[in-house]
């Protein structure tokens, strides 16, 4: 009788199931025929053609211009290379970041995201967002970086941040400069 009740609350041909819990322990007892506890056979592998990539979808990325904190010469400070999407769509593509970091100051990790490569002989650092940045949202990459004791007080020019996608068309607003400022000390006066 208990059985065909247990039936019809959706256990089907497995019979009754019971969890018994015993502190942070939990076992499955099974009453029924042994092939409801056996794996199912695998099933073979179906042929679905070349793998197709996504279409590039129609969102427009702005990189806003963020300027780092003031630092003293020898000192450290972080450069926040922020991207939006103004839209319409989300992005279907990846978006790469371009960091490049004026005479005298070289990157210095950890970065974020973690995968973010320095090349040509440090002057650049490249990092990588995947697809799927909605629009009205953004993506920031964080680069440290230390500057040289040398440096001269003042702003420091020739930095930029860039953001390059197939999914972007109006490359207008895809690079911003940044000013570092040097100052005497990290405070700024």
């Amino acid at each position: 009788m208990e059985r065909s009740s247990a039936r019809s609350r959706g256990f089907g041909g497995a019979g009754l199931v019971a969890v018994v819990a015993a502190g942070c322990a939990a076992a499955v007892l099974a009453a029924g025929p042994s092939w409801a506890l056996r794996r199912p056979d695998p099933r073979p592998v179906v042929d679905v053609g070349p793998a197709v990539a996504a279409a590039p979808s129609h969102s427009d990325l702005e990189v806003v211009r963020i300027d780092p904190d003031a630092v003293a010469p020898g000192g450290t400070t972080t450069v926040h290379a922020f991207v939006a999407n103004r839209g319409p769509d989300t992005t279907a593509s990846s978006l790469t970041v371009v960091v490049t970091l004026p005479e005298g100051v070289t990157p210095e990790g950890p970065f974020f995201p973690q995968d973010c490569e320095v090349f040509q002989n440090g002057h650049r650092v490249r990092c990588v967002f995947g697809a799927g940045l909605k629009e009205g949202r953004s993506a920031t990459a964080l680069v440290p970086v230390r500057l040289s004791p040398d440096v001269p007080l003042g702003p420091l020019d020739g930095g930029w941040v860039a953001v390059r996608s197939a999914d972007d068309k109006d490359e207008r607003n895809n690079r911003q400069p940044f000013e570092l400022r040097v100052v005497e000390t990290d405070d700024e006066s």
